[in-house]
């Protein structure tokens, strides 16, 4: 475990446009792109193993959302035509104070941890949370967008992983991510979810009537 005060002040910047990455969670990555392979090589030889996840403002845009969330690589696997594929665990949020200008092929930010201190912590509880309702409205959203889960998984996964997953995998749009993301708590976040979710019926159920 990487301890707050073990944090960086300077990490490698990953941008990914509708991805985000949470505490304690995992993400699976392909990286291919050369500029983000000299990244990872990069940081296989730090001693953290850390990687910024942020988003940009819009699809291709290079203005980034100042949060973001790093992660450390705890699994990799090299191609042979030197690509790989790598798993993130998500560590705490950040905010960039500063992007860094340099020779990098890649962005480096300077950044500070101060707001999310909790994130390095024991896993959050929302003792409000009724997840009956929830899968239920989940069950919804996921036959709308046909989509598929394991359910048996879902009825016994801890709170805050089960709302941090589905905000990761859910096909929300940049600033919904963002949204979730941001979230001061895992109460807040699971509003925040929910609402995107009943958004989503809702809309759908709204254009089939006017069609």
């Amino acid at each position: 475990m990487i301890l707050p005060a073990d944090l960086p002040d300077v990490i490698p910047l990953f941008p990914l446009s509708e991805a985000i990455l949470m505490p304690r969670a995992k993400l699976s990555l392909h990286v291919f792109e050369p500029r983000y392979l000299t990244m990872l090589d990069d940081t296989l030889r730090s001693d953290h193993r850390l990687i910024g996840i942020v988003q940009p403002m819009q699809a291709d845009s290079e203005a980034l959302h100042r949060i973001g969330c790093v992660g450390r690589v705890t699994s990799f696997t090299e191609t042979e035509d030197h690509r790989y594929m790598i798993t993130l665990s998500g560590v705490s949020r950040f905010r960039i104070e500063q992007i860094e200008e340099g020779f990098n092929p890649y962005k480096k930010a300077q950044v500070n941890w101060r707001d999310f201190e909790g994130d390095s912590r024991s896993m959050s509880k929302d003792p409000s949370f009724d997840r009956t309702g929830f899968l239920k409205l989940l069950q919804r959203y996921f036959d709308l967008r046909d989509l598929s889960t394991d359910w048996e998984q879902l009825q016994g996964a801890e709170e805050e992983m089960l709302v941090n997953s589905l905000s990761m995998l859910c096909p929300f749009s940049i600033e919904e991510k963002q949204a979730l993301l941001e979230a001061l708590n895992l109460a807040e976040r699971r509003r925040t979810l929910t609402a995107l979710l009943e958004y989503a019926i809702y809309s759908s159920s709204d254009t089939e009537v006017i069609q």
